[in-house]
């Protein structure tokens, strides 16, 4: 991009009027959840759209020949699927005779994973890059005046993209997840000692006790059929009757999924002897991070969540060479399975501002206990150390 040359900056309802080239542009190399096909099964699906509370709104950047950023913000009117609760904020407005919906957020919907959200053409020099995000939040702005929202929100931030929020003043919130690192494995054994004596003969004894006559199976690319995209929407309708009630990934989102992503999917599946489905575990990856996303079962198993959500799911990493495995919200059984606290971080305008007084106020004590819940999960470090 040539210096001054003039940045127009576009909005978009659905990702199909942008284009799957014009989109690749601005992809991440190590995050699906922003990919082309990702975003056009949520909204071909109806998982996403009228009346789901996840209205599309995205931000495109161009130049006279090229789109050069985009921003994924969503019109919301609920917080259903995001992750970072702010439910009691929505009710103190309520209380106080005032609107919290609608609202904006930029976030993948009912995905806690972290990834960038300002999205920058790669190649851009770093003064390109800063005139892009400028402009990106520049329209987020007048689109929250023209539709008189009371905040606007960007969910699970990385660290070095911090600072373009609260430069325009955002306030930071942080949040506690467990992620798995990849120390230098060569193979699953490998993990295995790293971690103490202790950890180590917990899963020993978890995968001992495991029933003999499942079969599991790993699943990607061209091994993924439109039966796999069937049995894992009857398993996640599963998990969702038994969870929270109501599914958000409506019919037809895994189908395509699966067609337009498989080089990007990992199914884990297990069969009874008969060749039954039992459970499975779906993943997504890119580059070198693998993303655990959705769980189900048809019959209870001992120990078989945490073979396919997370033993499965490591081996894979192991074998691809992958750095980081984010295993979702929650969870503080992971630790004991190797997975290390780690502090995710959101951003937050709130526009009056005695409640952005209030919820600052808030966010500050909030911050002092995630990282005082880290050092004490610090102090029984999974590892030999």
């Amino acid at each position: 991009m040539e210096e001054g040359r003039t940045l127009k900056v576009e909005r978009a309802s659905s990702i199909e009027h942008v284009g799957a080239a014009a989109w690749r542009e601005v992809e991440s190399p190590d995050f699906p959840f922003f990919d082309f096909e990702f975003l056009r099964a949520l909204e071909r699906s109806g998982s996403v759209g009228r009346g789901t509370g996840w209205q599309p709104v995205y931000l495109i950047c161009r130049d006279a020949e090229r789109v050069e950023g985009a921003l994924c913000l969503y019109l919301k009117t609920d917080s259903y699927g995001e992750y970072i609760f702010d439910w009691e904020w929505a009710m103190a407005y309520r209380e106080h005779g005032m609107a919290y919906y609608p609202k904006l957020t930029a976030a993948v919907p009912f995905t806690p994973a972290t990834g960038p959200k300002l999205l920058v053409r790669p190649g851009l020099d770093e003064t390109g890059a800063g005139r892009v995000k400028t402009a990106l939040l520049d329209e987020a702005e007048r689109l929250g005046d023209e539709r008189r929202v009371s905040s606007t929100h960007a969910l699970f931030v990385p660290g070095d993209e911090l600072p373009e929020f609260s430069g325009r003043g955002f306030m930071e919130r942080h949040s506690l997840q467990f992620h798995w690192h990849n120390r230098g494995y060569e193979e699953f054994d490998d993990y295995l000692a790293a971690l103490s004596s202790k950890r180590r003969r917990q899963i020993a004894r978890e995968r001992r006790q495991l029933d003999e006559d499942l079969r599991i199976e790993r699943l990607t690319g061209d091994e993924l059929k439109p039966e796999h995209a069937e049995i894992m929407h009857l398993l996640y309708l599963s998990t969702s009757d038994r969870k929270w009630g109501v599914p958000y990934l409506q019919d037809g989102f895994f189908e395509e999924a699966f067609e337009t992503m498989r080089d990007r999917i990992l199914l884990v599946l297990v069969r009874d002897g008969s060749g039954v489905p039992v459970a499975g575990a779906l993943n997504f990856f890119k580059g070198d991070t693998l993303f655990g996303r959705y769980w189900g079962s048809f019959e209870e198993r001992r120990n078989l969540h945490f073979e396919l959500c997370y033993y499965q799911a490591i081996q894979f990493a192991i074998e691809r060479g992958m750095r980081l495995f984010e295993a979702g919200a929650q969870g503080h059984h992971k630790h004991a399975r190797g997975f290390v606290p780690v502090v995710t971080y959101s951003a937050h305008e709130i526009r009056h501002p005695a409640f952005r007084d209030a919820i600052g106020r808030f966010l500050e004590t909030e911050r002092e206990l995630v990282a005082e819940t880290v050092t004490e999960y610090d102090l029984h470090d999974p590892y030999k150390g």
